[in-house]
Parts: structure tokens; C-alpha cells; sequence
């Protein structure tokens, strides 16, 4: 049996990573926080907030983006390495689940405290 060959190219890597985003675009809960993401985008520029609140709201966007992508991976060789119940690959899950929940909860933090002084002068 022959071993695949690895590819070096800086172009070839870069196309397996398109690849990723688009495997990690078609997970349910990834799709969630995209489309959040992209309505607290709308409401930012509605609002037009300030360039450093936007960079709290990117950051807090792209934390969570990417533990949701590193929480996919995980899952993904999890079920390769124990493709039978275990109590471990269980809490490995669980664990890496836990990452991405703590990491959307302190997005939603940073938007509240971001965006909750724009929206009460909406209603004045």
C-alpha cells in the first residue's frame, strides 16, 4: 500500500483550507453562528458604531467562528479514533462543546455591552 504524498504548496494548502471553510459552512450549528454573526454585522453598521467597538465585535465574531471550526474538527477525529461509545471521546466532545458555549457567551457579553448604549438611544 502507498502513502499519500503531502502537499507543500503554499496555493495547494491554501485550497484545503477553502475546502474546510466549506465543509465547516455546511455544519447545522456553524450555519447558526453565521447567520448571527452576520445579522450583529447588520445592526453594527446600522448603528454605526465606533472603529474600536468594531474591533471587539470582530474579535468576539472570529473567537467564536473558530472554536466552532476547532469543536467540528475535534468531533471529526473523535469518531475517526473511537468510532465506538466511549466514555472519553464523550467528554472530549463535551468538553470541546463546552469551549465554543463559554466562547459565545462572552461574544454576547461583548455585544451587549457594545451595542445596548446605541440601542436605548434608538428608542429616544
Amino acid at each position: 500500500m502507498s502513502t499519500p504524498t503531502r502537499s507543500t504548496s503554499r496555493l495547494a494548502s491554501f485550497g484545503h483550507a477553502l475546502r474546510g471553510l466549506a465543509v465547516f459552512a455546511r455544519q447545522p450549528n456553524a450555519r447558526i453562528h453565521l447567520v448571527a454573526a452576520a445579522l450583529v454585522t447588520g445592526l453594527c453598521w446600522w448603528l454605526q458604531i465606533d472603529v474600536l467597538e468594531w474591533l471587539f465585535i470582530i474579535l468576539a465574531i472570529v473567537v467564536v467562528l473558530a472554536a466552532e471550526a476547532l469543536n467540528t474538527a475535534l468531533e471529526y477525529a473523535v469518531d475517526l479514533a473511537s468510532p465506538e461509545w466511549s466514555p472519553l471521546a464523550r467528554d472530549a466532545k463535551d468538553v470541546a462543546a463546552a469551549a465554543v458555549l463559554i466562547c459565545s457567551i462572552g461574544a454576547a457579553v461583548i455585544g451587549v455591552i457594545v451595542l445596548a448604549p446605541y440601542l436605548l438611544m434608538v428608542g429616544d
